[in-house]
């Protein structure tokens, strides 16, 4: 079955603030993530809980679409993360369908053929823009519960397996290097 993301979830801007020295939430912004949407960095309470809506504040579960410029990726918000809002880079998309797991819907839209489909449908030139309209139309394959954890399982095995085969060629190369090293030292 195939839904339109709008019809399955509630799509809002993030909120547009000036970060502080100290705070009690985190303001998400599209540098915390890597190119494929996992936080890189350490996250630090930027933000005065007085400047955030409890509307904006983020719940486990939700997803942040990064929708602004020529990086555009979705990453799932876990609740064991500090409080936080996301920046008016991202679309925070809420399922309100419990038939859809949002790391599925995260998955989906960083797939590379989706992602190069709403890359297609961005507008502005120097800074690239998917709007809300565009996303919310955006018609997604909705499989059985237990196949999207299946889905999710073997991205996860997916990633493990590319962490090990850098880190193998990372010890490898190192070896090569030391061997030269030693090589030449003698």
């Amino acid at each position: 079955m195939k839904y339109k993301i709008g019809d399955i979830a509630k799509l809002q801007t993030g909120l547009f603030a000036k970060p502080e020295a100290a705070g009690e939430v985190v303001y998400l912004q599209v540098r915390h993530f890597d190119e494929k949407g996992l936080l890189k960095t350490e996250l630090y309470t930027d933000l005065k809980h007085s400047k955030v809506t409890e509307k904006h504040l983020l719940q486990e579960g939700d997803i942040l679409f990064a929708a602004k410029g020529t990086k555009n990726f979705a990453a799932v918000y876990e609740s064991h993360n500090p409080p936080a809002v996301a920046s008016t880079s991202f679309f925070v998309i809420r399922l309100n369908e419990s038939r859809v797991l949002p790391a599925y819907l995260a998955w989906y839209l960083n797939h590379p053929l989706i992602a190069k489909q709403l890359k297609e449908q961005a507008i502005g030139t120097a800074t690239p823009s998917i709007s809300k309209a565009v996303l919310e139309q955006l018609e997604i394959p909705v499989p059985a519960v237990q196949k999207q954890k299946l889905i999710i399982e073997l991205q996860e095995l997916i990633k493990k397996e590319k962490e090990l085969q850098d880190h193998i060629e990372e010890l490898r190369q190192n070896n090569i290097q030391q061997q030269i090293f030693k090589a030449i030292n003698q």
